[in-house]
């Protein structure tokens, strides 16, 4: 495992006037973020699914962000849907203090999702999200999810001709298979892969987490407070919209989620021994991966981006990460991350490029 980031503690917080977010290099071509990132999707979600708040409450929250030294900004060409891309463009000073990454793959049209990898749609949406965010350059692209039916070869081939063309900085893909992070990396360095991990999705530890550090690349932890619950427990499925898709995903559904309150109760406890919230811990889990790590969190809340930026000052012994371990992380976790297999890593392998004639 890389080494470990030395997060402040409370007591060393105190003495400082200014928050230092630590900076993590994010693979092996020099690309360097905040250790903490911000995910901008539910600013610009439309009801019943997201904030009430004003778009100018918006703009003034990603303004804190970046006050508070958040330089790592995430979005995707689908969210909103398809609007969160232009509102990013109207704050365009942030993309000359943050690093922005924005993502394609992923078509949501009558309330359905389906995946494209094909170069003209790689192409297409590359030129869309350019214009959307108003920048010349993006510093990360990202496939979101994979297409089964396009080798990956071919993919990434066309993502590397935007590098080429400096329409792009570095290339990530995201809910990747080992197999096909691998595939991938031999036709241009794969700088990050975003992916689901936290106290209570580990299923990437077996394989995916080693293909990546044993090939340089980093490691971006989306949901690290499992969409959450992982700071509120159950009763978070309280404030749930009618159309909300946490309302299906087995995991916050009937018993499983009555069952898994069990891991929020004992997240915290230990929480509370080191003077910090459940969700706090949480972050801190992930933070202490290794130096390797990003995670990414969405709020529309400026309260709510205090307390996870404070896990940055939530420091955990050996002992501690093992006592998580054992007590959280291997109670075992009832009902599946997402209600389609098929929007995952597991589902993700795709043909081999000998067989390619195109869609």
């Amino acid at each position: 495992m890389p080494a470990l980031i030395q997060y402040k503690t409370k007591a060393e917080q105190g003495k400082s006037s200014a928050m230092t977010v630590p900076r993590i290099k994010l693979g092996s071509q020099g690309f360097e973020v905040s250790a903490q990132g911000f995910g901008s999707c539910g600013m610009t979600l439309t009801a019943p699914y997201g904030p009430t708040q004003s778009e100018h409450e918006m703009i003034s929250l990603l303004h804190h962000a970046v006050s508070k030294g958040i330089t790592f900004l995430d979005t995707s060409d689908v969210y909103g849907p398809h609007t969160n891309e232009l509102f990013l463009g109207k704050v365009g000073c942030l993309a000359l203090t943050v690093k922005l990454a924005t993502k394609f793959g992923l078509i949501f049209a009558d309330d359905k999702l389906s995946i494209h990898g094909d170069p003209a749609y790689v192409c297409a949406c590359c030129e869309g999200s350019l214009k959307k965010l108003d920048v010349d350059c993006i510093d990360l692209y990202y496939q979101h999810r994979i297409d089964t039916r396009v080798p990956i070869e071919v993919t990434i081939g066309e993502m590397k001709k935007l590098v080429e063309e400096g329409k792009i900085k570095y290339i990530g893909l995201s809910e990747a298979s080992a197999s096909t992070i691998r595939r991938a990396h031999a036709v241009h360095p794969i700088t990050a892969v975003q992916i689901e991990w936290s106290v209570w999705s580990r299923d990437v530890e077996e394989e995916i987490i080693p293909t990546c550090r044993e090939l340089g690349i980093g490691i971006v932890a989306y949901s690290p407070l499992g969409r959450g619950f992982l700071s509120s427990g159950g009763k978070i499925a309280e404030s749930f919209a009618d159309k909300e898709l946490r309302k299906i995903v087995p995991r916050y559904i009937g018993e499983s989620l009555k069952r898994n309150d069990a891991i929020f109760e004992t997240l915290s406890s230990i929480a509370s021994k080191n003077g910090c919230t459940p969700g706090q811990l949480a972050l801190a889990w992930i933070q202490h991966q290794g130096n390797d790590v990003v995670s990414i969190l969405g709020t529309t809340k400026v309260k709510n981006f205090e307390e996870n930026v404070g896990a940055l000052y939530v420091k955990l012994s050996i002992e501690e990460m093992k006592e998580i371990d054992a007590k959280v992380s291997s109670n075992g976790v009832y009902g599946d991350r997402y209600h389609d297999i098929d929007f995952t890593w597991m589902n993700s392998e795709t043909p081999p490029l000998s067989s390619w004639k195109g869609l």
